[in-house]
């Protein structure tokens, strides 16, 4: 009897505990139906939303495709970035003009829009004609392209016309362009450029304008330059020999003088062949970044040194400082 008690006990424990077994798997089942029920409810009207747009834009008929379509032409460019959020707006190359470089572009240089080469061809005007005058002038952009290449009337009568350099002869003058209009048009176009030239300064004064210093790029001036050619100087070459050594190319020769465009063309490129280091320096130099400088603070410590005083000031204090020992 107690054998037959015992296993009936088990048994029925058995049943009771596939019953709680059960009992969990039945919740746990309607749980999982009741968030799938309360998801659903989410979805829907966002189907029904699709379904809508669709069915709209397919009702809708020809005529009213073609104004909506004149109606995106119309817009601007800002209403197309905020209507597309996918599409990402690239910085564009840009050279800020006021500072010389450009701080969003990764690019050292200017943007070749931005760089022009000029070179001008004088008359002696006035007693013996000791006093240049404009006669040529040409400006050419960054590929060799002729911008403004025209003869120039002096202000006064020309008593040198200088043809062995400057190529200018009587008849280049007779309906040449006056001074004052040929200006304008020139500072029209130098306006935020960088400008390239071999001795620029001569036609920047002989134009009678001044340019920002930090947009202007004188051969003749620049160290990289008289290194590439293995000068010892980097001042003082001509551009007939920099164009002959660097260039291979032969200029300003023959009996009918200088031609101002195909010196503007020579300045140009070897500019181009430097371009890279000359305009990262200059880059370099505006960040603060120059380590060619000198100490300033090195340079005051040596200066503060007795050797430099006057010889009255260093013989009292060396009085003073017996005085304060013997004391």
């Amino acid at each position: 009897m107690a054998g037959v008690w015992k296993r009936t006990k088990v048994s029925s424990c058995g049943l009771l505990s596939n019953h709680r077994y059960l009992c969990k798997k039945a919740m746990m089942f309607r749980a999982m139906d009741s968030t799938r029920v309360c998801k659903k409810p989410q979805r829907k009207p966002i189907n029904d939303n699709l379904k809508r747009k669709r069915t709209d834009s397919r009702s809708e008929p020809q005529d009213a495709e073609v104004s909506n379509h004149q109606k995106c032409q119309n817009k601007s460019p800002a209403a197309h970035v905020t209507e597309s959020p996918q599409e990402v707006s690239v910085p564009r190359d840009t050279w800020e003009m006021d500072s010389g470089f450009s701080e969003s572009s990764a690019r050292s240089s200017p943007s070749p829009t931005a760089v022009v080469a000029l070179d001008c061809e004088m008359v002696g005007t006035g007693p013996h004609g000791r006093f240049n005058e404009l006669a040529r002038c040409s400006i050419l952009n960054y590929h060799g392209d002729v911008l403004f290449d025209k003869y120039v009337k002096p202000c006064r009568p020309v008593t040198n016309f200088r043809t062995r350099w400057s190529g200018i002869q009587r008849h280049h003058l007779k309906d040449a362009m006056p001074f004052a209009q040929a200006k304008e048009e020139i500072l029209s176009i130098l306006e935020d450029k960088v400008v390239v030239g071999h001795a620029v300064s001569n036609d920047f004064d002989v134009l009678g304008i001044v340019h920002p210093a930090h947009m202007v790029r004188d051969t003749v001036t620049t160290r990289y330059l008289a290194c590439l050619a293995g000068f010892p100087r980097p001042r003082g070459s001509s551009l007939k020999v920099m164009a002959n050594k660097l260039l291979n190319r032969r200029i300003q020769v023959g009996k009918r003088g200088h031609c101002s465009v195909e010196d503007a063309r020579a300045s140009l490129d070897l500019y181009k062949l430097v371009e890279d280091k000359w305009e990262g320096h200059l880059q370099s130099v505006q960040r603060g970044e120059d380590h060619n400088r000198p100490n300033m603070a090195a340079s005051m410590e040596e200066f503060m040194q007795d050797q430099y005083w006057p010889q009255h000031l260093t013989a009292d204090c060396q009085g003073a400082e017996l005085v304060g020992d013997a004391d």
